[in-house]
């Protein structure tokens, strides 16, 4: 199975945001290669939320180009079995974290978000983590800075596609 097979697997089973979705499972249709960073109309891109429940707090990263506090993520690369891969690869990566594990029952969330040419957008399949005890963050050359904000204080920082992921997950906690 390819990625791009994964992804549409994971986007017909999810059941939430439908018509986004569907957008996604259109796009998908329409483009082999939409699961890559060279696929300019728009690509699936993996992320992932680190979160700490019980601290009360998830781990962001002042992203390096686009100076905002997001969950971790980024592109699907071809080492990458699956969307669900990806995103924990991605979150391990930027967080710095060995032992995340994926919180169970498929992506939290869609995320749609138009990025800078030569590509046109972003298709985020949203998944989150959760970090195991005494977690030790470190700090990745994609970021600016690493930091655990308490779930009252994500809205004061992140924008509010952040702020609907972490409602998201806790309630699927």
């Amino acid at each position: 199975m390819t990625l791009h097979d994964d992804a549409v697997l994971v986007l017909k089973s999810y059941e939430d945001q439908e018509e986004l979705r569907q957008a996604y499972l259109d796009h998908l249709a329409g483009h082999p290669d939409g699961t890559w960073k060279s696929c300019t109309s728009g690509h699936v891109t993996a992320s992932a939320l680190v979160i700490d429940p019980p601290r009360g707090r998830v781990l962001l990263t002042l992203h390096r180009k686009l100076q905002m506090w997001l969950q971790m993520g980024g592109h699907c690369e071809p080492d990458d079995a699956t969307l669900a891969a990806a995103a924990l690869r991605e979150a391990t990566e930027e967080s710095g974290i060995p032992g995340l594990t994926l919180l169970s029952g498929g992506p939290v969330r869609l995320d749609r978000h138009p990025i800078p040419d030569p590509c046109t957008q972003h298709l985020d399949v949203q998944y989150a983590t959760l970090a195991p005890g005494k977690t030790e963050a470190a700090i990745s050359d994609e970021s600016l800075d690493l930091r655990w904000f308490t779930y009252d204080e994500v809205a004061q920082v992140a924008d509010a596609s952040v702020v609907r992921l972490v409602e998201a997950t806790r309630a699927r906690l």
